[in-house]
């Protein structure tokens, strides 16, 4: 059957399984957008190229299938580019498909020509430059097989203006791909894994430290058994919530900068850290000179290049967690720690009485209380989707998840701007779930213009503005670290109520902490989008997020909020 590389495109599209794709036509990828609806696929029309991007990695990380985002070419291709980055270092399957100038110009600094295979080399698994229509079923296909298998990560492709209008005996490629040089390894190396269970078996003081990889191999039956019979607790990378049940007696909750004191303590203090698909990113260790001194290391990971990068271990097994976990099982003996669970327990007990949670009220409304408000009203069950800044720590501090995939963030690259149209790809990928944007005024004025996306498809997101007139992360580094010269962090913001309403958006404004919970219910009793402005303490005790670990500093030296004179009575 002849078709054209549009067509091409579509039906392959369609045969990988796609139901959506994001994205903004241009010149350049107008001939592909042209038959679309005779393939069914759905479209979402995005205000921004980066936008679309960020969509398809919240639609992926929350769908557990590749997500897709499409661009024109040259500005089109470039403003995808960020997203592009996310997603390659925190591991989201994308496939993002670029136009291009005709291969004839190709190199002659066409009208918005940009050399965008060049441009995302680094930020990519692997792009393609399709020059030839015969080669682009082969293309997608292996590109759909490279980005969801191994350690995922986003693929460009990007496509000529004459190869979308070329046309060719189409011909499906078989199911089956074999690429040489990419053979990702799925069981450990049995010698190594007799090792780690050998090690596990000794160990008096073990913590396990889970990472996202434990979503992505979908171990997290497999983690808990594992937990279980050997009784060793559990620390949580930031986007490793959701891969162990936070309710879990043997939870202990997020580690690393921004994480408890009592469980950097206890990983500070154990004797054996088992470091399940986590990279050891320098938010959770502190200084390597001082990380964990006392422990012998197991690290497992899929990715070779992540084994020994970091931190030097004693056993690197290189395989997929789940199977590897199954391969352990059956050498680790059942094991009770009631002495280092209840040392753990002894040094979570100075962890409550500096909560802002259990201090009184006192008229202003600090950014914990926003987020418990928003708990206990969703029931701890909504998809929470952030932005990056300090509302995203409140968020992870204190909105504990028990089910996988129920948070989507920025880890690695801590992306601005992501929050909102990555909680429209969540809603996207799970429209009878409740899906929450937390975002703080800075980063949401990155993306804002996507409330039009939410309202033009309809999405019931909810939008929770922690408004504290600043650039906070930066601003709280400057309180504490230079001299509270606040350089380029104030914002004078928008009337955001006034904003949403403008959108079509319905709107409250929250500025006292007993407004919170019945604002909440308002907003999640509407039928499309919501946004709830909530003015939150700006600076000081309740203005900043604790713990926190100094840059330079090792992982227990944290700085604590202060413990009330009124409570230590």
């Amino acid at each position: 059957m002849r078709r054209t590389g549009a067509e091409i495109v579509w039906e392959m599209l369609k045969r990988e399984n796609v139901e959506v794709v994001f994205g903004i036509p241009g010149g350049a990828i107008m001939h592909t957008y042209h038959p679309r609806r005779e393939y069914g696929v759905r479209h979402i029309l995005m205000r921004h190229e980066q936008a679309a991007s960020h969509a398809a990695d919240g639609y992926a990380r929350v769908s557990g299938k590749v997500g897709v985002a499409m661009a024109t070419s040259g500005p089109g291709a470039t403003n995808l580019v960020t997203g592009i980055a996310t997603a390659m270092i925190d591991s989201a399957p994308i496939v993002c498909i670029t136009g291009q100038v005709p291969t004839s110009l190709i190199g002659s600094d066409a009208f918005q020509e940009t050399d965008i295979t060049g441009v995302t080399l680094p930020i990519t698994k692997h792009n393609y430059l399709v020059t030839d229509v015969a080669e682009l079923a082969d293309v997608i296909h292996e590109a759909f097989y490279v980005a969801r298998t191994g350690r995922p990560g986003p693929v460009l492709i990007d496509l000529p203006k004459d190869v979308q209008q070329a046309e060719t005996d189409f011909e499906p490629p078989a199911d089956g791909l074999e690429l040489p040089g990419y053979q990702p390894r799925k069981k450990g190396d049995p010698t190594l894994v007799e090792q780690a269970a050998k090690l596990i078996n000794e160990a008096e003081r073990p913590v396990i430290l889970a990472g996202h990889g434990v979503l992505m191999s979908e171990a997290m039956d497999a983690l808990k058994t594992f937990v279980e019979k050997t009784q060793t607790p559990v620390a949580l990378t930031l986007l490793g919530k959701g891969g162990f049940p936070e309710s879990h007696p043997l939870a202990l909750g997020m580690m690393g900068m921004h994480g408890e004191a009592f469980v950097n303590r206890a990983i500070q203090e154990s004797d054996l850290l088992l470091a399940f698909g986590m990279r050891f990113d320098d938010r959770v260790t502190g200084t390597l000179e001082t990380y964990a001194p006392h422990a012998k290391k197991v690290h497992v990971d899929l990715d070779p290049a992540e084994l020994n990068k970091i931190v030097p271990v004693d056993v690197p097994i290189q395989g997929d967690l789940h199977h590897v976990l199954n391969q352990l099982l059956p050498l680790v003996e059942p094991a009770e720690r009631p002495a280092w669970l209840g040392q753990i327990e002894h040094w979570q007990g100075d962890t409550a009485v500096r909560d802002v949670l259990n201090r009184p009220e006192n008229g202003r409304l600090p950014a914990p209380r926003v987020i418990d408000a928003i708990y206990e009203g969703t029931g701890g069950e909504a998809i929470m989707v952030t932005d990056v800044g300090q509302h995203q720590m409140w968020a992870a501090q204190y909105y504990p998840l028990d089910t996988p995939h129920t948070q989507v963030t920025s880890g690695g690259l801590g992306t601005m701007g992501f929050g909102l149209p990555a909680a429209i790809g969540a809603q996207v990928a799970q429209p009878d779930s409740e899906v929450w944007a937390i975002v703080g005024d800075g980063g949401f004025q990155m993306t804002l213009q996507e409330l039009a996306t939410a309202v033009q498809e309809r999405l019931p997101i909810r939008i929770a503005v922690c408004n504290n007139g600043h650039l906070g992360m930066v601003r709280q580094w400057q309180e504490l670290f230079y001299d509270e010269r606040y350089e380029a962090t104030p914002l004078v913001n928008p009337d955001f109520v006034k904003l949403a309403e403008a959108y079509g958006v319905p709107a409250w404004r929250v500025t006292e902490p007993d407004q919170a919970r019945g604002v909440v219910a308002e907003a999640r009793a509407q039928e499309g989008p919501a946004l709830i402005d909530f003015h939150v303490a700006q600076k000081g005790e309740e203005g900043n997020v604790y713990p926190m670990v100094p840059a330079g500093a090792a992982l227990h030296e944290m700085i604590r909020r202060p413990v009330a004179i009124s409570e230590t009575g």
